[in-house]
């Protein structure tokens, strides 16, 4: 039977997908994994300020070339001109780059590809007019989070209020432009792919966040002696994130800490303390540490519970997945456990309000039996449904009909 011939494919992301600390990144990362042996993948990508050759060392291992190009610092005079007087949002004003652009044109011309895999909306304004298919797959709905952050803002700076929801407004205009632009278009979960649809007026794929295989091979460990609740493991330089860890601070943990005395609260993730410092939280807070950790899998397995009060939805959470696949129960939010296939009070506890999420993290803690129950249904979940080898196979499939 003769070898089926590698698809060759340019993909274009917004972060170098290594090393996989964000939610961003592990997708890409995983994808690319379990892609490399049927795809000859050239991806171009920004590199963030923190990135080093030696992260694009390893990319080189599972890609047939990669490049880098500076996006250059997010608040500079250039891009909020650019943004007043353009019809553009500044999220796209922030990834436009002539160089990108200018490289990106060159490469098609000089080599054929079978497909262009953009990740994220906000990249599309860098793509040449081409005749080579695009597939389009947008990890959350953006103008969605950003217009909840305007939503959300005090009374007080009701000055920045109109600017940033005309920005908003251009931002959804803009997102439905590309998604109609795009020759195939993705989504990570059902919840995004009902309004994409429905916005862009054509069918949309779904490929699903998941998990590290690796994980689901990883025993037990003994939990930590006090009673320990996790928010993360998280980037906060995402909104989402600082959000859901400004109201558990504020609304949630002193209230649990007042029943639970012995209970303490890890904020784990990059940037994390910083964050943290930054808004006071640190060291007010007794029984609050915050920072990076150097083996996830195993503050996964020690905790007790993963706490996320999340006010907004949009895309799915990584973290949940590798929490999950760990047999880490979860509380959240109904905006929290959005796009993920969780039967509510047996994969996951839901809290509609902060009083319900106070109540089912306090008897959580105080019940290790059903701590482990929760946890075990979660993990299956995981196993049916969310795993990147199964995430990367409906992309292939994608990858073939495109290029056909």
């Amino acid at each position: 039977m003769p070898k089926r011939k590698k698809l060759k494919v340019l993909m274009i992301t917004p972060y170098l997908p290594y090393p996989p600390f964000s939610g961003g990144q592990t997708r890409s990362f995983y994808l690319l994994k379990h892609l490399a042996k049927d795809v000859d993948i050239t991806l171009f990508s920004f590199l963030l300020p923190d990135q080093t050759g030696q992260n694009i060392q390893e990319l080189n291992k599972l890609c047939r070339r990669v490049r880098t190009f500076s996006r250059g610092k997010t608040w500079q005079w250039r891009k909020i001109l650019f943004t007043g007087f353009s019809p553009y949002p500044f999220l796209v004003a922030n990834y436009f780059s002539p160089a990108l652009k200018q490289a990106l044109r060159q490469e098609l011309q000089r080599e054929k590809y079978d497909l262009i895999h953009v990740e994220c909306f906000y990249l599309m304004p860098n793509i040449p007019k081409t005749k080579t298919p695009v597939l389009l797959v947008d990890q959350t709905i953006e103008f969605a989070v950003y217009q909840h952050y305007v939503a959300s803002l005090p009374w007080w700076r009701w000055p920045l209020k109109l600017p940033f929801y005309f920005d908003v407004a251009k931002l959804k205009f803009w997102e439905v432009h590309y998604w109609r632009r795009a020759n195939r278009l993705a989504a990570v979960s059902e919840e995004d792919q009902k309004i994409m649809e429905k916005l862009s007026r054509r069918a949309v794929d779904i490929v699903p966040n998941g998990v590290n295989e690796r994980f689901l091979k990883l025993k037990p460990l003994p939990k930590y002696r006090q009673p320990t609740v996790l928010f993360g493991v998280a980037n906060f330089k995402w909104l989402q994130n600082k959000e859901g860890a400004r109201k558990l601070l504020l609304d949630i943990w002193p209230r649990v800490k007042q029943a639970v005395p012995e209970a303490r609260l890890l904020v784990a993730g990059k940037y994390a303390r910083d964050f943290l410092y930054r808004k006071g939280f640190l060291p007010g807070q007794k029984d609050v540490w915050a920072g990076e950790v150097e083996d996830v899998s195993q503050t996964y397995r020690r905790s007790w519970l993963l706490l996320a009060p999340m006010a907004s939805g949009g895309g799915s959470r990584t973290k949940f997945f590798e929490a999950m696949s760990l047999g880490l129960p979860i509380v959240t939010t109904p905006e929290g456990i959005e796009g993920i296939r969780a039967k509510w009070g047996r994969d996951v506890l839901v809290g509609k309000n902060d009083q319900e999420i106070i109540d089912l993290a306090v008897k959580l803690l105080r019940n290790k039996e059903q701590q482990r129950r929760i946890g075990q249904a979660g993990r299956r979940l995981i196993l049916k449904y969310y795993t990147w080898s199964k995430s990367a196979r409906a992309l292939y499939r994608i990858y073939r009909d495109l290029s056909q």
